[in-house]
């Protein structure tokens, strides 16, 4: 038996399932899921940037994992921190699937009906301060929860900001006001792809997980989180970057209020160049006023 751990929302089920089906034509075992309750999970009406950001969705999968309760662990891309050093020792990411649209969606309006001084709910301080930069009469209110928690509090007038997806892989398109382009709101890190990690030396899992990678969306998630951990930050940061297949990386650092807005973006999969050059043209004192100590 191959087990595969998961949160237990109905998108992570989605998600692991769907690893599943991709397992199951190349792999001679039969392949189950093992739900996991994490911090995240368990603290819906805390905002994540409150308890802890960086890895609350992953940190319990990771230990099932570890501990030999499941043999794999399935994560939204964007949920797995980026900095080595927050790598759990004996777990490796082994597999990126092929990765799904990555921009947000508006629920309830889109960008430009939303009256002055409308409101947004939105649980992700990327999200507030790149909208604030382009409407900076909105209103933010924050937003947790499951999917269908998220999309049932549209506020009176406004909108909420979600996954695309998300809203694709639950079959809810038709609740789609509009999609975001990445010239006006810049995903998160890895959003829209799936990071599957398990057991170092685990030969046969990393042999079932080499049959589904797909390089190209590996190659891009990979430019994204190298460019994370090298400006030093997390999920808890308003910052934001997008690979492209064809290698046009591009990316966003800005403050909380949204009244600075940094961006650059360069062809090719260096991550880390691109950070470094951010951090030099202004990203460290952007950090630094962010409370991120380098």
């Amino acid at each position: 038996m191959l087990r595969i751990a998961s949160r237990g929302s109905e998108l992570a089920l989605w998600q692991a399932n769907h690893v599943a089906s991709l397992l199951r034509p190349t792999f001679d075992r039969d392949v189950e899921v093992v739900v996991i309750s994490t911090a995240g999970d368990r603290n819906r009406d805390v905002p994540i940037a409150q308890i802890g950001g960086r890895g609350v969705f992953t940190k319990e999968v990771q230990a099932a994992v570890l501990d030999g309760r499941a043999d794999l662990a399935v994560h939204s891309a964007k949920d797995l921190p980026s900095s080595p050093e927050l790598q759990p020792p004996g777990l490796v990411l082994a597999c990126v699937p092929e990765r799904a649209d990555a921009r947000d969606a508006l629920v309830g309006s889109t960008l430009d009906a939303l009256g002055p001084g409308a409101t947004v709910a939105t649980g992700s301080v990327r999200r507030r301060a790149q909208l604030a930069d382009r409407r900076p009469d909105l209103t933010f209110t924050e937003l947790r929860g499951n999917m269908d928690t998220r999309v049932s509090k549209v506020p009176p007038g406004g909108a909420v900001v979600v996954a695309y997806a998300a809203l694709q892989r639950l079959g809810w398109l038709s609740l789609i006001a509009e999609v975001l382009s990445t010239t006006v709101v810049l995903p998160q890190v890895g959003q829209g792809a799936l990071a599957i990690e398990c057991r170092a030396g685990d030969d046969a899992t990393l042999a079932a997980l080499a049959a589904i990678e797909h390089e190209p969306s590996r190659r891009c998630v990979d430019a994204e989180r190298s460019w994370l951990a090298t400006l030093g930050g997390g999920c808890d940061l308003p910052a934001g970057a997008h690979c492209t297949p064809d290698g046009r990386l591009r990316a966003v650092l800005a403050s909380f209020d949204g009244r600075i807005v940094l961006r650059d973006e360069l062809d090719g999969y260096d991550g880390a160049l691109l950070a470094t050059r951010m951090l030099d043209s202004g990203g460290s004192h952007l950090l630094a006023e962010n409370g991120v100590v380098r």
